[in-house]
């Protein structure tokens, strides 16, 4: 069912791409026919805005990797620095959950460290939407901040970074197996609001996969069975997304291109002082509304983004095994 629904959606919106561009190709017509001219600029209006939703289209249907109809979980740590790197993996945090909601994806946060003045130092959210993974795949990396710090008395100028992971929810069609003797699980407490039952109990649930060092936590239940169950689920994810980043290795060293996927790699820099701009490293796409990014305003880097994986031949672009 979830399989026809997309492509029920995908069907609808070239019929209605096509409704739209016959419905207005004539409008045009018509007002030049009457010497209409506020006729015709709103029918090349609305062209306009189609042209806009038909490249954007056609950039989804790109999105054929086996994982990239997925949900997505979005990971954020803060880099060192402190306070000021702390702060800035909440605002990174902040950013993807606006966009997520704008494109109208449910978010759900399942782990979070706070740090010790403000910000956090680590948290797990799950989006769920239509190639949430898909589209945030590519987010993988660490993001530079250079911005006059608010925790620094003496105004000064302060550069912090922040690493982002994305992972696929796994869907239950994919096995991913994992052996008990390679696990070890930890309970702590929550945090959270005074007097909540999930600071008075040990219902957090860190599970650590021993051979790849792969740690998943959850804390967002009252149950421990629960947290485990979630963190069970994210374990698999992030050891699907580590086999699917080996494959895609793999692919760039047989065609003898340099891959830019790791850690390691700074992929976008924000500065808001001493101007305003936020640069991809990998794209080039850069614009100077600054606080409409950190406000969810991701497309034009993500699109970019797809584009350049799929222009350099990504293992996941070939389609579904």
């Amino acid at each position: 069912m979830k399989e026809r629904t997309r492509l029920d959606q995908q069907i609808g919106g070239v019929k209605h791409a096509e409704q739209t561009l016959k419905d207005n190709v004539d409008f045009i017509a018509l007002g030049e026919e009457e010497g209409d001219p506020e006729v015709v600029a709103e029918a090349e209006r609305v062209l306009e805005n189609l042209k806009a939703e038909v490249e954007r289209r056609q950039l989804e249907s790109m999105l054929s990797g086996e994982a990239d109809s997925c949900d997505a979980y979005l990971q954020v740590n803060a880099g060192a620095g402190g306070t000021e790197a702390q702060d800035w993996a909440d605002m990174i945090l902040r950013m993807y959950i606006r966009w997520a909601e704008q494109h109208g994806h449910k978010v759900s946060l399942l782990e979070k460290s706070d740090g010790e003045e403000a910000g956090l130092k680590s948290a797990t959210i799950r989006i769920e939407g239509e190639n949430a993974y898909g589209w945030l795949k590519a987010e993988t990396g660490v993001h530079r901040l250079v911005r006059i710090s608010p925790f620094d008395s003496s105004a000064r100028r302060h550069t912090s970074f922040a690493s982002v992971s994305v992972s696929p929810v796994v869907d239950e069609s994919i096995e991913i197996e994992i052996e008990d003797k390679d696990l070890r699980i930890d309970t702590y407490r929550s945090q959270g609001a005074g007097g909540q039952h999930v600071n008075t109990t040990d219902s957090a649930v860190r599970i650590t996969h021993i051979p790849t060092g792969i740690v998943a936590a959850c804390q967002s239940e009252r149950s421990q069975h629960q947290n485990r169950a979630h963190a069970m689920a994210l374990l698999k994810a992030r050891l699907y997304e580590e086999e699917l980043r080996k494959r895609e290795e793999e692919q760039a060293r047989i065609h003898g291109e340099k891959t830019d996927i790791g850690w390691g790699h700074q992929i976008r820099s924000y500065v808001l002082h001493p101007y305003q701009m936020v640069k991809d490293a990998r794209t080039g796409v850069e614009t100077t509304a600054s606080q409409a990014v950190l406000d969810g305003d991701l497309d034009m880097f993500l699109e970019a983004s797809l584009a350049h994986r799929l222009s350099t031949g990504g293992a996941e672009s070939g389609g579904k095994d």
